[in-house]
Order: C-alpha cells, then structure tokens, then sequence
C-alpha cells in the first residue's frame, strides 16, 4: 500500500502542470534570467529561481550543479511558484531556504554607513565588524562580495577622496593627508608601488604638474583609439574618430603634466593588449594595470563593472543591487560616465532597465557596436562542457 502511495506521489509530480515562463511577470525576473544563470552571478534581494523541466527540480541562479540545456530551463519569480507548479528544490543549493544574502547585505550597508558618517575616524576591522553585528571575516568576504575591495581598502579609498578635494582646494600636503585621518604622509606611498592618489599628491596639487604621461593611437573597429599611461599604469583609454580631437581630449584632462607620444616598452605593451582586444582576438582587459583617480564609490562601480564576462550586460539597477544600493542607480551611471578608461572598465557593458543602451561617453552608437561585436565574440566562444549537461538535485 505504502508502494502504491509513493507512485502515485511520483506520478502526481511528473504530470503537475508546469507554468510556463510568460505568466512570470518580467518586472520580477532580470532582464535575461538566463545569463544570469549561465554566470552563476546573485543580485543582492534577488528571488527568482529557474526549473529544470527534465528533472523536475528548481535551484538559485547561483546554484552550483551543472547547467542544463537552456531548452529545458523555465523561470519562476521565487521558490513557492516553483513548488505550486510541481518542481522539487535541489538539494545542493536549497532554494527554499532563506536566503543567507540579506544579512550580509545589511551588515555591509550597516558599515558603510558607519564609515560615510566617521570620515575622521581610524576606523579597525574589529570595530566595524562589531558595527555590522558580525564576525571580521565574515564582513572581509561579505565587503568583497558587494563592493568588491576590503574594509580597510574601502575607508582607505573614502579618506583619499578628502584628500583630493583638500589639494584641489589649495590646502598644503601635510594638512590634506593628516586631516582625513592617515597617520603619516607614506601612507600614501608604498614603495614599488603606484602613488595611491593616482598622482604623487604635490602633482596632484598642482593640476598634474611634473607628471610624465606617454600615449598612442589605434585603429580599430569602432573608431580611433588613444591609450594613455604613466609609469604605473593605463590612465586613459579614449574612443573618438580623429587623433586630434583624442589628444586635445587627453591635454584638456592633463592641463600640467608632461604628455608625449609614447615609444617606452610599457605604453607599448598596453596599447597591444587593447589592440587585440578591440579586433577580437583578446578575452578581455581585466588584468590590465591601471592608474585612475576615482571617488571611493567610483572604485567599487569599476570594480563591479570589471566582473561583466564579455558579451554579457547589466543594468544600471543591477550594479546598485550588486553594491548593496539599490537606489543609487543614477549614481552608478555617473560613474560610468566618468569612466576615464574605456574598455578597460566595461562601462558600454551596463543598459537601462528597458535594453536600450543609454548614454556613452563616447557616443551610443559605438556603445551600440561594441557590444554587438561582443556579443559575436561570445557565441563563437565554445561553451564550458560542464554547462551542457542537466541540472540535478
């Protein structure tokens, strides 16, 4: 009889109807679900979980089994539709838990800002993981996730924004550094290392005055491009339709420092890795080395940014999700438009909300052909083996 029972169970999953993916609203779903599943990526709040029809079972976007045939994934807006229409959650990545996420996400908001409002504070790992109500490993890994630096990078980053708006306001050196908290003037400088201003801080102070910066200019599919650097690092990447009007652009940015048409082994080597990048022969600039000037929440849009694989966009809403600020979408694509290096931070990889592309520093239409040519690049690009077989439980 318990047999009997137990089949007739079995057989009620197999023929439970199944709710097909158009009666999800879309405004509950990402704007490709499926991308989403094939990167394995997690916006912060996020519920949808995708169902394998093959098996019967529905796991987090994240879930760490193998990826199933996209002909066999339908989507649901959270785990109970999933479950009313007859799938099983996995038993890997236990979709009908809570979600561990939101506590992350509010000790990471909570320490934030603590941070905003104590910019004078010599802030400890140990404090600020007693602020945000948990362990400083756990808030190391959770700060890393969502922001993508450390703790102390990120109130590092914050007291190196006073510092620049002190020295662009005229004020000495000594009093910029010591009056956003660091302990010393060589806290800005590590031997071996780029300045952590981006400039040494009396350059800075004067406009960029005695920096060297080398440049050169490449053709490419979408225009001319100018990629500059310093010693340390790529600068600038400029995306125009004219050599001049780029160095005009790069001088205008530089007023001070010394710019010269690069011929140094580095600028060379940099500019070759953006060359077979832009003509479809590179995975991507991710590694490239780079020395910008940025506010502590433009270093984490970057960092953000620079994890898009190639051939895959965002939204502006996706990133503030990422970030742990959900409303702070219009700030994200401010950032994006100060972008100073063009391709090597894949802003053009981030849409509005509706697919259309949104504003570019460097025109929508280029915005518009880059990602085109990326989207190419991606199908030619053979898929993992391991993404091709079925889900299982």
């Amino acid at each position: 009889m318990g047999t009997v029972r137990t089949m007739n169970a079995s057989l009620a999953r197999l023929t439970a109807p199944i709710v097909p993916p158009t009666a999800v609203p879309d405004r509950r779903l990402p704007r490709d679900p499926w991308t989403t599943v094939r990167a394995r990526t997690v916006d912060p709040g996020a519920e949808f979980v995708f169902g394998v029809v093959s098996t019967r079972i529905y796991c987090r976007p994240d879930c760490p089994a193998r990826r199933p045939l996209k002909r066999n994934v339908i989507f649901f807006a959270n785990p109970r539709a999933a479950s009313e229409s007859g799938f099983r959650p996995c038993k890997r990545c236990r979709p009908e838990a809570p979600n561990p996420d939101s506590s992350a996400l509010l000790a990471v908001r909570r320490v934030w800002r603590h941070i905003v409002s104590h910019p004078d504070a010599r802030l400890t790992l140990a404090e600020l993981a007693r602020v945000g109500e948990t362990s400083p490993t756990q808030l190391r890994r959770s700060f890393r996730r969502y922001l993508g630096v450390s703790p102390r990078t990120y109130v590092d980053s914050a007291r190196l924004d006073r510092v620049r708006r002190s020295l662009r306001e005229g004020v000495s050196v000594r009093r910029a550094v010591y009056g956003a908290g660091f302990r010393s003037l060589g806290a800005l400088y590590v031997p071996g290392r780029p300045p952590r201003l981006g400039f040494i801080a009396s350059s800075l102070r004067r406009g960029g005055d005695g920096s060297s910066i080398e440049y050169t200019c490449l053709g490419s599919p979408f225009g001319r491009v100018l990629v500059a650097a310093t010693r340390w690092g790529v600068c600038a990447v400029y995306l125009g339709d004219s050599d001049a009007g780029l160095i005009d652009r790069l001088c205008r940015e530089f007023p001070r420092a010394q710019i010269g048409e690069g011929s140094g082994p580095d600028v060379a080597s940099w500019a070759a890795r953006v060359r077979s990048f832009v003509d479809g022969r590179g995975t991507g600039l991710g590694t490239l080395p780079l020395d910008i000037r940025a506010t502590a929440f433009e270093h984490s849009v970057f960092a953000a940014l620079r994890e898009i694989p190639v051939g895959v966009v965002r939204t502006y809403s996706d990133i503030a999700r990422r970030l742990g600020r959900p409303q702070a979408a219009r700030a994200v694509a401010g950032a994006c438009g100060r972008n100073p290096v063009a391709l090597a931070i894949p802003c053009h990889r981030v849409v509005r909300a509706d697919g259309s592309p949104g504003g570019y520093r460097w025109g929508p239409e280029r915005k518009r052909a880059i990602l085109a040519a990326e989207r190419e690049a991606a199908v030619r690009e053979p898929a993992p083996a391991r993404d091709e077989a079925s889900a299982s439980g």
